[in-house]
């Protein structure tokens, strides 16, 4: 296989543009919990706490753009993406937390038929086959690809991390996980929520979404329903506490798997405000605050140095592919 690396910085996104999709529901139910007409503010209750609360989360990086050549004279050569990813989990028990595991791969994502494998020196970049979607393009089919695979990682460090409890002297049963992000390809996980920061989407009628902005710290909305294509779930939002700022300030998104009874959705909403807020960040300590809790920033950072030294690996890649280190 003959390829070359872009020197475009990954950091700086692609030599030419792409514009990521936002994703798409169909169909929203508010009326699981309250009636549309019923809805206010829920104050939180006393609950059941889990023995431990466990974060997972992953990181990716893109490494370099290659550009794999293909046969014959005049044949235009295919880009393809060189990444490193991540995923991890951190426990949150007995008034502590401690770091249980880690994974790290290094992936080429190309649609070129003949891209294989990258030996370099600093580790080898296997090949995984992708399929162009001409809807989405080919570096969004890419980048697609790419958390395909960050995403089976995470629920294979989800499923090891939960292994690892008993060890804890955690019972099964009684913990608590959360994943950075959706829950969809997580839904066989049992008691999983997802915690979802930023806000693409206004899911809500104008009156309930305009409700949003009158939570107080520690409330949430009633669960509501979503459903897409192929998929749906339950999810409410709940207000982390902060200083005081615009209306949407501190509001995050929780979500469930959808499988659940609904009233099984409704106790995780309760659960989820007694157990979040205790993790909230601060904005002296993280620019994403109070959103990024605390265990997830302090993973995500000790994920990325495992990922190793950006500029080292991309010199790899460019001695791999015959160029100059640069």
């Amino acid at each position: 296989m003959r390829f070359a690396v872009d020197g475009w910085d990954p950091g700086y996104g692609t030599s030419f543009g792409v514009d990521a999709a936002a994703e798409s529901v169909s169909q929203v139910t508010t009326d699981v919990e309250l009636a549309p007409s019923m809805w206010r503010p829920i104050g939180p209750g006393p609950v059941d706490q889990p023995q431990a609360t466990v974060f997972v989360d992953g990181v990716r990086r893109l490494e370099a753009r290659l550009w794999i050549s293909a046969q014959g004279e005049g044949a235009e050569a295919s880009m393809a993406l060189a990444a490193s990813y991540a995923a991890g989990s951190v426990c949150c028990c007995d008034g502590s937390a401690h770091f249980l595991n880690a994974e790290v791969r290094r992936g080429l994502f190309a649609v070129a038929p003949q891209a294989s494998d990258v030996e370099t020196w600093a580790g080898t970049y296997r090949v995984f086959p992708t399929v162009l979607n001409e809807s989405q393009g080919l570096a969004m089919s890419l980048s697609a690809s790419l958390q395909h695979q960050l995403t089976t990682l995470e629920i294979a460090t989800a499923v090891a991390a939960r292994a690892l409890l008993a060890e804890h002297g955690i019972a099964d049963g009684r913990e608590l996980l959360i994943v950075d992000g959706p829950v969809r390809g997580r839904d066989s996980l049992p008691r999983v929520l997802g915690f979802i920061k930023s806000h693409q989407i206004a899911y809500l009628d104008a009156p309930l979404h305009a409700m949003v902005g009158t939570l107080a710290a520690g409330e949430r909305t009633p669960v509501f329903l979503l459903a897409g294509n192929n998929w749906n779930r339950f999810t409410w939002y709940l207000r982390l506490p902060g200083p005081p700022s615009h209306p949407w300030a501190g509001i995050a998104r929780v979500e469930c798997a959808a499988n659940l009874p609904a009233s099984d959705a409704i106790a995780l909403a309760d659960l989820s405000q007694v157990v979040l807020p205790r993790f909230a960040s601060t904005e002296y300590k993280d620019s994403r605050a109070p959103q990024n809790l605390y265990p997830v920033g302090g993973l995500e950072r000790e994920l990325r140095r495992r990922l190793g030294h950006p500029g080292l690996l991309y010199r790899a890649l460019r001695l791999a592919a015959g160029q100059p280190a640069g």
